[in-house]
C-alpha cells in the first residue's frame, strides 16, 4: 500500500451460499470518503464476482467429475471386455472338452488364446504337452505350483518367467499348467489360465475314468482266461472275441508275467500294470496278491525284465517278476500262469528281489524252490525233442537217454541202440540244434538227465 501510495480503501465481501469466498477491494491515492452509492455499487459488483467465481468453481468440479466418470467408464469397458474375453475363452475350452478334444488340443487352444508357449505336466512332473525345457523341476516352479495348489490362483515363477496354475480336483493334485509370460500378465489372462487348469482337470478325470473302466474289462477277461482250464467246456471263441474288442490277439505268441512288489501302493502298481498292458495290446489284472500280465512276445525273460523296469519307474519300488511262455490260444494263459507263479516263488525264495526270470533261467532250481510241477519242468527242458519225435516219428529221446546212460561214449551208445555210430552222431547233432549247442555242458546235462528220469517216471 505504501509503494502504491494507497490512502483510501473500501472492501466488501464476496458471498456465495452464505459463506465468504473472498473480498473485493476499491482504493484511491488521496484521502476521500466512500458514499453509500459507491458502497452499494461495489457490493453489487462483489455479488456478480461471487457468482462468477462460484460458477467457475462448479464448472471445474464438473469437468473433474466428468473426467473421473470417463476414466471409470474406460475401466468398466476394459473390465467388461476382459470378462467377455475370459468367458469366450472358457466357452471355447468347454466346447473342446465336450466334443472330446484331447489334452494336446486343449493346451494348444490355451497357447493361442494367451499368445505364448504352454506346458502341461502330470502329478509326477512328466510332460504331457509342450517342451521339456518348460518343465524343469526347479525350486521356483515347485514353490509356485505349491502356492497355486493352496490358493487356487495362477502364480508367477519369477526365475523361470512362467505363470503356473495347479491342475487339481477334490484336493488331489493332477498336474500343473504353465504359460510363458512376463510378470505383468493381464488379470483376465490369469483367469483364463486358471479356468484352463480347471478344464484340464476335468479332461484328466474323464480320461482316468475311461482308463479304469477299460482296465477293469481287461482284468475281468484275464481272470476268465486264467480260470478257463478249470471250466468243463470253456468258450474259446467268446474269449477270442472279447480279446479282439480290446485289440488283443490271443492266437498270437504271448507270455505271462507274474509280478510282486513289497510295500508298494497297490492302486498305483495295478494302474501302472494296466497302462503297460494297454499300450502293449495285452491284458493285466490282480491275482493272489500279485500282478498278472499277458503280453504279446516270444521271449518271457526279456518281457519280464521290461515289466519290472516299467513298474519300478512308476512306483519307485523294487519289483520281482516270474514269466512263462510263449503260448498260443485262449487256453494257454492258464497253463503259463502256474509256471510263471512258481518261477516268481523261486526268485523270492532265492532272495532275488527286483529280478526277473523265466523257468528256463532257473532250471531244476525253480522246480525245487518254486514249487513247480513236474510236467512243466519236463516240457520246458525236453519239449523241443518230444515235439520233434512226435512229428517225425524219430527216436531222439531214446538216443539222448542212451548217450547219458553210456557216459557219453558213442560206441557203447550205438551198441545199446543197435544202430551205426554215424546214426548216433547225426541224432546228437539234431538234438544240439533243438536244445542249443550247450546241451551237453554240466549244468544243462544235469537238467536234461533229471527231466529224462522224471519223464520216464511219469
Amino acid at each position: 500500500m505504501r509503494d502504491e501510495g494507497l490512502v483510501a480503501i473500501l472492501g466488501v465481501p464476496l458471498l456465495a451460499g452464505g459463506e465468504v469466498i473472498g473480498v473485493l477491494f476499491a482504493s484511491d491515492r488521496k484521502v476521500r470518503p466512500f458514499t453509500r452509492n459507491e458502497v452499494a455499487l461495489l457490493g453489487s459488483l462483489a455479488t456478480h464476482a461471487a457468482i462468477a467465481i462460484e460458477s467457475a468453481n462448479q464448472l471445474a468440479e464438473t469437468k473433474t467429475a466428468l473426467a473421473e466418470l470417463a476414466e471409470a467408464s474406460r475401466v468398466i469397458r476394459e473390465h467388461s471386455a476382459a470378462v467377455e474375453r475370459a468367458d469366450a475363452a472358457h466357452e471355447a475350452l468347454t466346447s473342446l472338452l465336450l466334443r472330446g478334444a484331447g489334452l494336446g488340443e486343449l493346451a494348444e487352444s490355451v497357447s493361442e488364446i494367451l499368445g505364448g508357449a504352454v506346458c502341461l505336466t502330470d502329478e509326477r512332473g512328466r510332460v504331457l504337452h509342450g517342451s521339456t525345457a518348460d518343465a524343469s523341476d526347479s525350486a521356483d516352479l515347485t514353490a509356485a505350483a505349491a502356492e497355486s495348489e493352496r490358493t487356487g490362483k495362477a502364480v508367477f515363477a519369477e526365475r523361470e518367467r512362467m505363470w503356473i496354475a495347479a491342475v487339481q480336483a477334490g484336493g488331489e493334485k493332477l498336474g500343473t499348467l504353465g504359460a510363458r509370460a512376463d510378470e505383468n500378465l493381464d488379470p483376465a489372462d490369469q483367469r483364463i489360465l486358471e479356468r484352463a487348469a480347471m478344464v484340464t482337470a476335468l479332461r484328466l478325470l474323464t480320461e482316468r475314468s475311461v482308463r479304469e473302466a477299460e482296465y477293469q474289462v481287461r482284468g475281468e477277461l484275464l481272470t476268465d482266461l486264467l480260470d478257463a482250464a478249470d471250466r468243463p467246456d470253456p468258450d474259446a471263441a467268446a474269449l477270442r472275441e472279447r480279446a479282439r474288442r480290446l485289440k488283443a490277439d490271443l492266437d498270437a505268441a504271448h507270455v505271462i508275467v507274474v509280478a510282486k512288489a513289497e510295500d508298494a501302493d497297490r492302486r498305483r502298481l495295478a494302474s501302472a500294470a494296466a497302462h503297460l498292458a494297454a499300450t502293449r495290446q495285452g491284458l493285466a489284472g490282480e491275482r493272489a496278491g500279485t500282478i498278472v500280465l499277458l503280453l504279446p512276445g516270444t521271449d518271457p525273460t526279456a518281457t519280464a525284465r521290461e515289466v519290472i523296469h516299467q513298474l519300478h519307474a512308476a512306483i519307485q519300488r523294487p519289483v520281482t517278476a516270474g514269466a512263462a511262455g510263449p503260448g498260443h490260444g485262449p487256453l494257454k494263459p492258464a497253463q503259463l500262469y502256474g509256471q510263471a507263479a512258481h518261477c516268481l516263488g523261486a526268485l523270492l525264495a532265492l532272495g532275488r528281489i527286483g529280478d526277473a526270470a523265466s523257468a528256463g533261467d532257473l532250471g531244476f532250481v525253480g522246480l525245487l524252490l518254486g514249487g513247480g510241477q513236474v510236467p512243466g519242468f519236463v516240457e520246458l527242458t525236453l519239449g523241443p525233442v518230444l515235439d520233434y519225435d512226435a512229428r517225425r516219428s524219430t527216436d531222439l529221446l531214446r538216443t539222448l537217454e542212451a548217450y547219458f546212460a553210456c557216459g557219453g561214449n558213442l560206441v557203447r551208445a550205438k551198441d545199446h541202440l543197435h544202430v551205426h555210430v554215424n546214426t548216433v552222431t547225426q541224432r546228437l547233432d539234431r538234438i544240439a540244434k533243438l536244445l542249443g549247442p550247450d546241451w551237453s555242458s554240466p549244468d544243462r546235462a544235469l537238467e536234461l538227465q533229471l527231466a529224462l528220469r522224471l519223464h520216464r517216471l511219469r
